[in-house]
């Protein structure tokens, strides 16, 4: 093996232990728990199809058969429901119960990898059924899913493996997980932050102006937000660079904590100016599981999930530089 291939290979499959792994398992199951009890008031009015042609769903569904016809929707539960003879409005609530049963099951460490893959898969055809309805947070949340299923479940934290005491996963696959979360980030946030670059709107505050002044995000009334107007564009800049110097400075240990620090602010800040608060949340936790120091991560994973500190981890992992 040559010294580049060395190095590759160390970097794509560093030694971690799964600290990480636990604070994006209970932090995922969290925001799916909060995206079912946010949605259940309106559940039945987005996916029925009382208004007929003109409902929600039908209108979602219609246009994702343009893309494809493998794409998961509601609509193959209810025609399995119907098949059996289970009303339409049963079907619908069976599915909330289980999505909301598999973050219960996420969060507490229970059939970890079942209930990601069941999570993931009904929140797809949930997102995808009521698609004139979706933003950020779905996508982000449902990226986060799938990531975990894939991934060497159940960390040590998990009551599943305290049960099993399986004991720990292989590090370098636990690295390796980690490592392609971490340029998936890099990825999102430099993209992002160079399309926001090459207009004017960011540069001059005016997307940020139209951003927490366009319902239904308009939190704070326009007039209190004008008397802030010197602070529009600052903000739209600091934006543009904190998004497009992700990648450069995320990495390094020397700036890392401070970038993360200012990325966790941004979407902090989004979620209190624009009423973004799941948007926020599920950005705060795939960042704080990819780049937070292990000593931050097990404080959090603690105050999540209460779990004793003295558990054995596997001796050879190690944090990366």
């Amino acid at each position: 093996m040559t010294t580049n291939c060395r190095h590759l290979f160390h970097f794509l499959f560093p030694r971690q232990t799964d600290e990480w792994l636990g604070v994006l398992r209970v932090g995922l199951g969290l925001e799916l728990a909060f995206y079912c009890l946010s949605a259940r008031p309106g559940w039945i009015a987005v996916f029925s199809s009382s208004r007929g042609a003109l409902s929600p769903r039908r209108i979602s569904e219609a246009l994702i058969s343009l893309e494809s016809s493998l794409v998961p929707r509601v609509n193959w539960f209810l025609q399995i429901g119907g098949r059996i003879g289970i009303p339409e409005s049963t079907t619908l609530w069976m599915i909330w119960t289980v999505l909301f049963a598999t973050s219960l099951l996420l969060i507490i460490g229970l059939f970890c990898r079942p209930a990601a893959i069941t999570g993931w898969f009904l929140h797809l055809a949930c997102i995808k059924s009521s698609e004139v309805f979706a933003y950020g947070m779905d996508l982000f949340l449902n990226i986060g899913l799938f990531y975990l299923m894939w991934a060497p479940l159940p960390d040590l934290r998990a009551v599943e493996n305290r049960i099993s005491k399986s004991g720990a996963s292989d590090s370098r696959m636990v690295g390796f997980f980690r490592r392609v979360l971490q340029l998936h980030l890099c990825a999102i946030y430099f993209f992002s932050g160079l399309a926001k670059c090459l207009g004017n709107g960011w540069w001059n505050g005016m997307n940020v102006w139209e951003a927490v002044t366009r319902p239904p995000f308009n939190v704070f009334d326009p007039g209190f937000v004008a008397r802030w107007r010197a602070v529009l564009a600052p903000a739209g800049i600091a934006i543009c660079l904190i998004e497009l110097g992700y990648p450069l400075f995320i990495w390094p240990r020397k700036t890392r904590a401070i970038w993360l620090g200012c990325v966790v602010g941004m979407h902090v800040a989004i979620g209190i100016v624009m009423g973004m608060y799941l948007f926020a949340f599920v950005m705060i936790v795939l960042n704080v599981a990819a780049f937070a120091p292990k000593r931050i991560i097990v404080r959090r994973h603690r105050a999540l999930s209460h779990t004793p500190s003295n558990l054995r981890l596997d001796e050879r992992a190690r944090q990366p530089g």
